[in-house]
């Protein structure tokens, strides 16, 4: 037991030995002692004195010690001499500004000559943050109160349990309640008695915060010698117990993180495909340029994000979000147009001639943003409400940028679908689809469907470079991450179809992530590839095939 002590000691040996000294906070102080009396000993010569007034300070629990204290701590704390008043001063050129430590009143200037610092040691600061700190579980701030517990949870001590104890007894947020709870459980680790510690470990059975396991894990474990750190052989078991199930649930919590970002790189991938699922469906066009347009999104987001910083009030830069939106998927939109227009539609029915064109307008693409943005990364800033997360048990953190892009990439394929099901333009690209000389014949203008849905493909990958905005940086060669992805989700899913691409993005993304840790990032992809590749020697349509004559040419 000796060791397991000396182990925990080791981190914040300074801190957890003067807490040690602090113990009598928990008793009653001498009504004999007041609070000037207690103060007045912090100016002894003697460094044992002091350390005692420190003490009777803490016990006293007078509001007014935490300030006195705290600029002992800071080295500001002095005597002035005419009346061996304690004071907090601060220096102002060759005068020093004197306040009351306690009360903040302002007490004019001193030379000097006027004043004696009193000096601090490391053992007074140790015992100095001990006292404040176990005041601070009675203050009333409650993030004082919480910062105290983290303190305590992080340097635990037989010292502190009583004050947890009674700082519980007054606890009303529940939150902070358990904390404490924990925080006393980690106290009673240290114990001699060998029931307080199963108590406390019985407490954090169902904790998964790594100090908690560091702790627990260390009572399973051996010094150089081969002596157990805990010599109780029923502690050492249930705390053996207790670590394969916090093994067990961080296995869990983990895989929930890897779901979490494979679902958020699935709906990335899933708005970048989308649109090259609607142009390859309908017009038959392999579209190299796709990426650049997932880039000419992003950069679009970058200016719209800058021209909200330069010229409207900073209370309005969280809107700059919205606006970019519907920005990008114009200038995207315009530009495929105007690509379909200028080159793709003299390229129809001569697949290769058409890849090639579509990847050298994607190297003009990108050296034009070079020229024009440079070729370092831009930054573009998450909205206040996009920032943060939410943390499970301590071991995950679900980001809210990443699920507001889940939640706005479902968004977009359902505006799609609404769009292709009760639109005319939607009617014209699905009548296309299945059979382009009946819908000629008909009367429908093939090239202006053309057009218009090589325009919305371009258009909802710009949109998808608004998304990758939010979870990264902006570059030139942004799209090219993306393009390769996005072709195996088409091909996977099904060429035309949405559920199709919805399916494959969402369950690439998901193996992706679970991939990755185990194979790495470059296997982990090979092995997908590998993957579609003997998937589509056995269904060659995807999963969801194309319906109508087309689809069975």
């Amino acid at each position: 037991m000796r060791h397991f002590y000396n182990y925990f000691s080791r981190p914040a040996s300074v801190f957890l030995l003067l807490l040690a000294m602090a113990a009598p906070l928990q008793a009653a102080p001498s009504e004999a002692v007041s609070f000037e009396t207690a103060a007045a000993g912090l100016a002894s010569s003697s460094y044992s004195d002091r350390m005692e007034a420190i003490k009777t300070l803490g016990a006293l629990g007078d509001p007014r010690a935490p300030g006195l204290l705290g600029s002992m701590l800071e080295s500001r704390l002095y005597r002035r001499v005419s009346d061996d008043r304690l004071v907090d001063a601060r220096r102002e050129g060759s005068a020093y500004l004197l306040s009351d430590p306690s009360t903040g009143e302002s007490l004019g200037e001193a030379g000097s000559r006027d004043i004696r610092k009193i000096m601090v040691n490391n053992s007074l600061r140790g015992a100095i943050r001990a006292v404040l700190s176990r005041m601070d579980l009675f203050s009333e701030d409650l993030e004082r109160r919480r910062a105290a517990v983290e303190a305590a949870t992080g340097y635990p001590s037989n010292e502190m349990a009583g004050s947890l104890v009674q700082a519980l007894a007054n606890e009303d947020d529940a939150d902070l309640k358990a904390a404490m709870e924990i925080a006393l459980a980690t106290s009673r680790l240290l114990s001699t008695d060998a029931a307080t510690r199963l108590a406390g470990l019985e407490t954090l059975s169902e904790t998964t915060s790594s100090e908690v396991r560091s702790m627990v894990s260390r009572l399973t474990e051996t010094d150089a010698d081969g002596e157990f750190y805990e010599p109780d052989p029923r502690v050492r078991g249930v705390a053996a117990g207790i670590m394969a199930n916090m093994e067990t649930r961080m296995r869990m919590l983990e895989n929930v993180g890897k779901l979490y970002q494979g679902l958020s790189l699935g709906s990335v991938l899933l708005i970048a495909a989308v649109g090259l699922a609607i142009t390859f469906g309908v017009m038959g066009v392999i579209n190299m340029a796709h990426g650049e347009m997932i880039m000419l999104g992003a950069y679009s987001t970058f200016v719209v994000q800058e021209l909200f910083r330069d010229y409207l009030p900073a209370d309005l830069f969280y809107l700059y979000l919205p606006v970019a939106v519907p920005v990008a998927f114009l200038v995207t939109g315009l530009v495929g147009i105007a690509l379909e227009r200028g080159i793709i539609r003299f390229l129809y029915g001569r697949p290769l001639e058409t890849l090639l064109a579509t990847w050298g307008v994607s190297l003009v693409l990108q050296q034009a943003v070079r020229t024009v943005f440079g070729a370092p990364n831009r930054a573009v800033e998450n909205p206040f409400w996009m920032t943060g997360g939410f943390e499970l048990a301590g071991v995950v953190t679900l980001t809210w940028n990443r699920l507001v892009v889940i939640a706005f990439a479902l968004a977009v394929l359902a505006a799609l679908g609404l769009l292709l099901r009760y639109t005319a333009l939607g009617l014209q690209m699905r009548a296309v689809t299945q059979n382009r000389e009946m819908a000629s014949a008909m009367g429908i203008k093939t090239g202006r469907v053309d057009y218009l849905t090589f325009g919305l493909g371009s258009a909802i990958a710009g949109v998808a470079g608004v998304a990758l905005s939010q979870i990264g940086n902006v570059s030139p060669n942004l799209g090219q991450s993306y393009i390769i992805d996005s072709f195996m989700v088409v091909v996977f899913g099904g060429v035309g179809s949405l559920w199709g691409t919805l399916t494959g993005a969402m369950s690439l993304g998901v193996i992706n992530k679970f991939l990755e840790p185990v194979a790495g990032a470059v296997l982990g992809k090979i092995l997908v590839l590998v993957f579609i590749i003997i998937f589509i020697q056995r269904r060659p349509r995807g999963l969801f095939a194309m319906s109508g004559r087309a689809a069975e040419d």
